[in-house]
């Protein structure tokens, strides 16, 4: 992972938007600060895609659709984008599965979901699982006393032994049924609400994370950048990010964003 600064000014100049993970990328502590968000607007005003990439529940996609200043949102590890349209005040959610698929799945992962509490003491079922449409997510560290990664990657095995596709982020083990990824819906996304082959295009945009959920899109995009805190999962992901920042969290949140409008 390369120092931020190394991101060229040619390469900024050409970025046409910026996606971003939420916990621990976007937000400090739990907390998203007036800096971040302020962040998150001042790139709306400049024109460009503003899209977050999260693990996060379908309830909390929609506020986020609807009152942030971001062209979309991608949740549940790719499971749906949600788009809102505030000229026609309509919501466009569009999801991988059938809404009978997911209620069948959904009966599923609450019994996975308690195989997992039986076996991993301290971990929990995560408090907006309740806003959940397709995952089941399990609190390591964000409402329970902070668990081992090696717990982490356990109750990931135990998910994975269940049949489903399990991803670590930075406070939750999320597991799901299919095999898509935060990835695969960005690019339905590009697509079809934007008409861009990300394929073609990827360099026009950069991607933020923070952990091993991020990993596909480290991957992909070559101007991917990992905020401070992404050494703690060093050794642990499949791809890593191009760059890295300088400071953690939303503070290095900001200062990607910073990069990108600096030279535009």
């Amino acid at each position: 992972m390369l120092p931020l600064s190394e991101f060229s000014i040619p390469a900024r100049r050409a970025v046409r938007g910026v996606l971003f993970d939420i916990d621990d990328t976007l937000t400090s502590r739990g907390r998203l600060t007036a800096d971040a968000y302020a962040a998150v607007e001042r790139l709306q005003n400049a024109g460009l895609a503003v899209v977050p990439i999260t693990g996060r529940p379908a309830g909390w996609c929609d506020h986020i659709a609807r009152m942030w200043p971001v062209s979309a949102v991608v949740g549940e590890n790719g499971a749906f984008y949600f788009r809102y349209d505030h000229a026609t005040r309509s919501m466009r959610r569009r999801y991988v599965d059938e809404a009978a698929v997911r209620a069948a799945y959904r009966a599923r992962l609450t019994r996975i979901g308690d195989e997992i509490l039986a076996a991993v003491p301290g971990a929990a079922i995560a408090a907006d699982q309740h806003y959940r449409e397709t995952d089941l997510a399990i609190d390591y560290c964000e409402d329970v006393p902070p668990l081992q990664p090696a717990t982490a990657e356990r109750i990931a095995a135990v998910m994975r032994e269940r049949g489903l596709t399990a991803k670590v982020s930075s406070i939750h083990v999320n597991g799901w049924f299919g095999t898509y990824d935060k990835l695969g819906m960005t690019k339905t996304l590009m697509r079809e609400a934007f008409a861009v082959d990300l394929d073609a295009a990827r360099a026009e945009y950069v991607f933020v994370g923070d952990s091993p959920n991020d990993a596909p899109m480290f991957g992909y995009f070559p101007h991917a950048v990992g905020v401070a805190n992404v050494h703690a999962f060093a050794g642990r992901m499949e791809h890593e990010p191009a760059y890295v920042t300088t400071a953690a969290a939303g503070a290095g949140f900001c200062e990607v964003v910073d990069a990108v409008l600096a030279v535009r």
